[in-house]
């Protein structure tokens, strides 16, 4: 199953391709003067799921198209900063957020507390709840250019969940009807003017933009999900900006075009703690040293990954400075004992990951069965432990920006995406001290001994962090390469 280090695709599928484009990008209308510099072309990946609500994932292409914003924005060491509030203060269970003046959505009305809190408590109530505040109870109120935001429990990470794209905040007249509609109705450089479906999306620039006028006058987006016609479209000079090249084709294009961006995610092997052979520490250990992670990145992702030190990658550079080496168990001998690997087909990389651990868990003594399937038809027996060893493409800092929460899910004894099946008091100690400390350098110095924690046991064998492939073409100046995939274009981006 191992694929070539270099793939060509065939001029045809390039002339195909070439062709789609051209008809998409053609298409694109501007309310902006052509004359005013170029307008940025985009091709991202994924069309919209939910008419480009802000309550859906959704939200992160109104993000990465600097139209909507959140009162609260990251720094790369994911503390929060300043965006449409300007400064905050905790109390006990309330935050008190002080609102931008000067502000106004791309309808021209004032962006004002009420405003803001119209915003928060549409998500607050909305059924499902964006992602960033499940199992969190918030409620916001106006007081004067001030807004309260009160949680049912005292929680630390109030502004890093404020920075979600999922929460930003929109014009009234976005909120009318059962649906979110965005379009006119954000508060960035750039202004929604037009939204086709799943084809398309029109973007022109905002001059009344409370953080200055941006230099592109307007951004044109096409939705191409095919990754072969993505590179394409970067080949033949028909994208500015293309999202997410495949590994297969980032080597058949001009290196100088392309970016590699780490992700916070971690492709992990789970294994399952709880019954089969796994429940043996030794067999945990003794597959943790058969595994050949730096094969996998060659092979696989054909260099274009990170081999993992830990559960938490190069996108979270702070990690990296204050981790120590980890005491484990020591290995036994497999002895033929038979195991199950998990994995699915929708990331492409999955399948052949998961035969190259066959191999070499076979080569270390283990007899081992592979079960691969869409993951909407494996996840459900995953979560129950059905599997020896699950093999998972995890994000590590989910919405808030923050791995405690990821951590937390995956490994303690509540969690409630715990695959390994693992119950450790030592680790849930760990865990939950993570989750409660103040953002800051405690903070992190409180996840790195939780992610410590759970590697002495095994329960989870990190392999790899993934990068994301971005390209800008040669013209493109200032594009953003977010390992959090926030931004794009920004106020500062244009093309020559």
């Amino acid at each position: 199953m191992r694929l070539p280090a270099r793939r060509l695709f065939p001029v045809t599928a390039v002339t195909a391709a070439s062709a789609l484009l051209t008809g998409c990008f053609a298409g694109a209308e501007s309310a902006a003067d052509p004359a005013d510099g170029k307008r940025i072309r985009v091709a991202m990946m994924q069309p919209p799921r939910s008419g480009l609500s802000p309550l859906s994932d959704d939200a992160f292409k109104l993000s990465r198209w600097s139209t909507a914003e959140t009162l609260v924005k990251l720094d790369p060491d994911g503390d929060a900063r300043p965006a449409l509030a300007t400064k905050w203060q905790q109390s006990g269970r309330t935050w008190s957020f002080e609102i931008r003046d000067g502000v106004t959505f791309h309808d021209d009305t004032k962006l004002d507390a009420d405003a803001v809190v119209r915003s928060l408590t549409k998500a607050a109530t909305a059924s499902p709840k964006p992602r960033i505040l499940d199992g969190v109870e918030l409620t916001a109120k106006a007081a004067g250019d001030r807004v309260t935001v009160t949680t049912a429990t005292e929680d630390p990470l109030v502004p890093q969940r404020l920075s979600s794209p999922q929460l930003s905040i929109l014009a009234a007249k976005a909120y009318r009807g059962k649906t979110v509609n965005p379009v006119g109705a954000g508060t960035g450089p750039f202004e929604l003017v037009r939204a086709d479906g799943t084809a398309s999306a029109t973007l022109d620039r905002y001059d009344a933009y409370w953080g200055g006028k941006a230099k592109a006058p307007g951004i044109d987006v096409t939705f191409v999900p095919d990754g072969t016609a993505r590179a394409a479209a970067l080949r033949s000079g028909e994208a500015d900006i293309v999202e997410a090249i495949p590994v297969s084709q980032a080597a058949v294009l001009d290196q100088d075009l392309i970016t590699e961006v780490p992700m916070p995610r971690t492709n992990t092997l789970y294994l399952n703690t709880a019954k089969g052979a796994f429940k043996d520490p030794s067999l945990r250990a003794a597959a943790r040293e058969a595994i050949d992670a730096e094969a996998l990145v060659k092979g696989v992702y054909e260099g274009r990954a990170d081999v993992a030190e830990g559960l938490l990658g190069p996108a979270l550079p702070w990690a990296a400075e204050l981790r120590s080496p980890v005491k484990r168990a020591r290995a036994g001998e497999p002895g033929g004992a038979s195991i199950t690997i998990g994995t699915y087909t929708d990331r492409s990389e999955m399948p052949e990951v998961a035969a190259t651990l066959q191999q070499q868990l076979q080569k270390a003594g283990f007899k081992v069965r592979l079960d691969v399937r869409e993951y909407t038809n494996i996840e459900a027996d995953a979560l129950a432990g059905r599997f020896d060893a699950f093999v998972l493409s995890r994000a590590t800092v989910l919405d808030s920006g923050d791995p405690a929460a990821y951590l937390y899910s995956d490994f303690a004894s509540d969690g409630t995406f715990n695959l390994s099946r693992f119950a450790d008091k030592g680790v849930d100690k760990a865990l939950r001290k993570a989750a409660d400390t103040k953002v800051g350098d405690a903070r992190r110095k409180a996840v790195i001994e939780a992610e410590a924690a759970v590697l002495a046991r095994d329960a989870a064998v990190p392999m790899l962090h993934e990068r994301v492939i971005q390209g800008d073409a040669e013209g493109v100046v200032n594009a953003a390469h977010d390992p959090r995939e926030r931004e794009l274009v920004t106020v500062r981006t244009y093309v020559k």
